[in-house]
């Protein structure tokens, strides 16, 4: 059975499930390419929609995860990067002969044309667009926050590729480095290949999805796949290190004795160090956390954590408008009050929440109205800034979010005015 034909197969049920959460309209496309835009964002908004209800996210970070993450080997990591985006393990890696296989060498032939593909789409279009439009925002940013980001480690660093820090947060566990069982599992490549099918076509991830995909063979959680974005984006990995935050936001190291029982307040996380093309060194950080207010109220450490980061550029993208919400108030507030830049399409912060005169904006693409799926999202602000014709939008050369075809898409450049809170 095709990918494809299981996601369909699958598509009626997810339905009934997003309806039972009170959050769906029924989608109706027109577009000659509708099935595959249905499949996509029909399957990823019903699984963030349904993480964001208070009691699943909650209930879903309180799941145990092995951990595998204890004093790694460096050189297998990036080995197992390069293996796993169908790139060729060094020399001396004991991956040489798993690389060797007929299967896997069918699989990299594959990756590669669907990576070539991507670069043509959208990461040349979208690092020449950086480039010119982000300029001054990259002078600025050392640090970037990307809250339900999931493993998107793709995106943000093809945005902001000057910058030294990535703070990353999402309801998908941490996980760990492969072990070599599970790179031997003969389910494994075609598991990756389905996992990283709509993002490469759509720019997003369908979560649920990827989460089947992936536990299936033992890839447990988010890091697997930002080893593979590192890999992949031409970064070398130098370290990873299992992180969590205490109560009070500190970062510590993770526990190595799992038998003991976890501190019910710290949050979950992994660091990975890099090092760029150009020799830069970046740090990764991802943090498995619920950030609802009913979540945030007893277990305040990610915003914690980052209220000390300093200013930040924030960039939110295809995070199913859940800062729209008012029950998702206390990360809103955070992003506003710390943020000197904030990069989002339109499911991001509603444009009702930015304080007037406190900051400048610029346009860029086409905004109609949400996808039916979150329909009631609509923002009649945002029709009239685009509408706007002493301030025309500029163009948007690259698809972006759930509107992902390029002549649909929208970002919004927004610049603080006024000094950061304290």
């Amino acid at each position: 059975m095709s990918f494809r034909t299981a996601a369909l197969r699958l598509l009626p049920a997810a339905l009934l499930l997003l309806s039972a959460c009170s959050e769906s309209n029924k989608q109706t496309e027109t577009a000659s390419s509708a099935k595959e835009e249905t499949m996509a964002t029909t399957a990823d908004a019903i699984d963030s929609t349904k993480s964001a209800s208070p009691v699943a996210s909650g209930t879903q970070a309180t799941q145990s995860r092995p951990n595998r993450l204890t004093a790694p080997d460096t050189a297998y990591a990036q080995d197992v990067a390069l293996f796993l985006g169908g790139l060729q393990p060094s020399q001396h890696s004991n991956l040489t002969k798993l690389a060797a296989t007929p299967v896997w060498q069918a699989f990299a032939k594959d990756q590669d044309k669907s990576w070539d593909k991507y670069r043509a789409t959208h990461t040349t279009r979208m690092t020449q667009w950086a480039n010119t439009e982000l300029d001054s925002v990259h002078a600025n940013s050392p640090t970037i926050f990307y809250p339900f980001s999931g493993p998107d480690f793709l995106n943000v660093v093809t945005m902001f590729p000057t910058s030294q820090t990535y703070v990353l947060m999402g309801l998908e566990p941490v996980g760990s480095i492969p072990a070599r069982t599970s790179l031997e599992n003969p389910k494994l490549l075609p598991a990756v290949k389905a996992s990283l099918w709509s993002v490469l076509n759509f720019s997003f991830f369908r979560t649920n999805d990827m989460a089947v995909d992936l536990k299936s063979v033992e890839l447990d959680g988010a890091l697997p796949l930002m080893m593979l974005f590192a890999a992949r984006t031409g970064n070398q990995i130098t370290g990873i290190r299992p992180v969590q935050l205490d109560a009070a936001g500190k970062l510590l190291n993770a526990p190595t004795d799992t038998t003991q029982t976890p501190d019910p307040k710290s949050i979950p996380g992994v660091e990975m160090k890099l090092r760029a093309p150009n020799g830069q060194s970046k740090t990764v950080y991802y943090f498995s956390a619920d950030l609802s207010d009913w979540k945030l109220t007893s277990k305040s450490a990610p915003l914690e954590f980052v209220r000390h980061l300093g200013p930040l550029t924030t960039y939110v993208k295809s995070a199913t408008y859940l800062m729209h919400k008012s029950y998702f108030n206390k990360v809103r507030r955070t992003v506003l009050r710390r943020s000197r830049y904030i990069l989002q399409d339109d499911s991001g912060i509603a444009m009702k929440y930015f304080q007037k005169g406190a900051w400048q904006f610029n346009y860029y693409g086409t905004y109609r109205r949400p996808i039916n799926l979150f329909a009631k999202q609509y923002q009649p602000e945002l029709t009239a800034a685009y509408r706007d014709t002493l301030h025309k939008p500029k163009p948007l050369p690259f698809g972006t979010g759930y509107n992902w075809r390029q002549t649909d898409s929208n970002l919004l450049l927004a610049k603080r005015l006024v000094p950061l809170a304290d």
